[in-house]
């Protein structure tokens, strides 16, 4: 008998399966695949390390502004991806290894769910107290005529060895606009449409702006408005149709599909009284407990953000509460970040949502272009911009783009964490010259006495 049975292995179930068994439980952990997951194997890791060559031929572009003058002399993708590959094996290693080093059994095969107390993995009945479901997501092609033979898949993009002359990106979300930057660098035409009135939807509108902008001085085409009714072959390569106020036909070699969703069917969840939303994810509590006593689910599988650190946050959550604790998860403090150039670091509420939820707000914007740091590096493009409640001056979210936005917004996640005020955060001190004077520079703007910004 188990204490806890994790399924899953990415970096959700991975970080679910040590926690439970640092707590002193008897765990296993089932998978299917690669452990690491998509993250490792497919997502996270691999795409950063694309990012990284991209970025450093932006920077050999811009060296000559520091009295460098370099050429590029090759792009040779076959060594980017044995890179990417050598990096996912060594995490992936690692990963193993620290599974065998907390005593943790590691199953492989598929798991299904026979009771809320009983786990099939290919014939291999496993009996437990508690489960943790953290089978992740899966690429979901639309149903669009001609798109299956023209679709290039967020897997297949990461092992190309030829920069395609020209793709399509149909979405308006971080995976597209990482790979819109990365592929634009690396001498691709892109074309970013979507159906929405702006790329990242989710995000606050400047960000979207900003982000747009960049994107366009890269050479991308960015299209919000469109949506894509079909693909046709020809002697070329695709003719893709959008549909907008006028209908536009773009002749592309490839089209990117990104799309996911949670991986939830073929696990015998009805069996165990696992009830999924509309979207296919799991339906959760607060506690990340199911509809199943006893049965917890954490990461893509239950729909949301889709993102790693989520899910390996969650994991710990999740993992105590299976393990007697009763602790609420804090939804609100799950920062995202995009790999774009500039980046992209946010949490908490934008201030459209703000608005909309009722809050008289009060905003910090500092642009980076007057930071210190920035303005030594020549990397002044993006700005800290601070959502605070006006009253109390409770931080509702922070928006940041621009260089170092990814690890910038984990001050953010803090202060909220410990419900740091704008006042406070405004009296801070920061190391001189950094960027991240630029977060106590934007709460001193949304208090009202910002000592480098014009008189409002």
């Amino acid at each position: 008998m188990y204490d806890v049975v994790v399924i899953g292995g990415g970096p959700g179930g991975y970080a679910a399966a040590i926690r439970a068994a640092q707590l002193g439980g008897k765990v296993a952990l089932v998978e299917a695949a690669d452990i690491g997951g998509t993250c490792v194997n497919h997502g996270c890791i691999p795409t950063k390390v694309w990012q990284r060559s991209a970025a450093l031929i932006q920077a050999i572009r811009l060296g000559e502004q520091f009295g460098i003058k370099a050429e590029i002399a090759q792009l040779n993708l076959g060594a980017i991806v044995e890179r990417k590959n050598g990096v996912a094996g060594d995490i992936r290693m690692g990963m193993e290894g620290l599974l065998g080093n907390n005593g943790i059994e590691v199953i492989r095969g598929r798991g299904l769910l026979k009771s809320l107390r009983q786990i099939d993995v290919e014939g291999r009945i496993l009996e437990t107290k508690t489960i943790i479901l953290a089978t992740g997501s899966r690429l979901a092609i639309p149903d669009i005529p001609g798109l299956d033979e023209a679709a290039l898949t967020t897997d297949q993009v990461l092992n190309l060895t030829v920069v395609p002359a020209s793709v399509l990106m149909f979405g308006s979300h971080p995976v597209e606009v990482e790979l819109a930057c990365t592929l634009s660098i690396f001498g691709c035409k892109v074309y970013l449409a979507c159906p929405e009135r702006r790329i990242l939807p989710r995000e606050d509108s400047e960000t979207s702006q900003r982000i747009s902008q960049a994107l366009r001085e890269l050479g991308a085409e960015v299209l919000p408005g469109h949506t894509l009714t079909g693909v046709r072959r020809t002697a070329a390569a695709f003719e893709a149709r959008l549909s907008a106020k006028q209908e536009r036909i773009l002749a592309v070699e490839k089209v990117l599909v990104s799309a996911r969703r949670p991986n939830t069917d073929r696990l015998g969840l009805e069996q165990a009284g696992v009830q999924l939303r509309d979207d296919g994810s799991i339906s959760i509590n607060e506690r990340l407990e199911t509809t199943a006593a006893g049965i917890f689910a954490v990461g893509d599988a239950t729909g949301g953000w889709m993102l790693s650190h989520a899910a390996s946050s969650m994991a710990v959550t999740a993992a105590e509460n299976a393990m007697g604790q009763s602790r609420k998860f804090p939804f609100h403090l799950i920062a995202r970040g995009v790999w774009s150039i500039p980046e992209i670091g946010a949490v908490g509420l934008s201030e459209d949502e703000a608005e909309e939820k009722g809050f008289d707000v009060e905003i910090g914007d500092f642009p980076y272009a007057i930071n210190g740091a920035a303005m030594a590096v020549n990397e002044m493009s993006g700005a800290v911009k601070i959502v605070s409640e006006s009253k109390f001056g409770e931080i509702l979210g922070v928006h940041i783009v621009g260089a170092h936005a990814t690890e910038l917004i984990g001050e953010a996640v803090l202060a909220m964490q410990l419900e740091c005020t704008a006042g406070e955060l405004a009296r801070s001190i920061r190391v001189h010259p950094t960027f991240s004077e630029s977060l106590v520079d934007a709460a001193r703007a949304a208090k009202g006495w910002a000592l480098y910004l014009p008189r409002r």
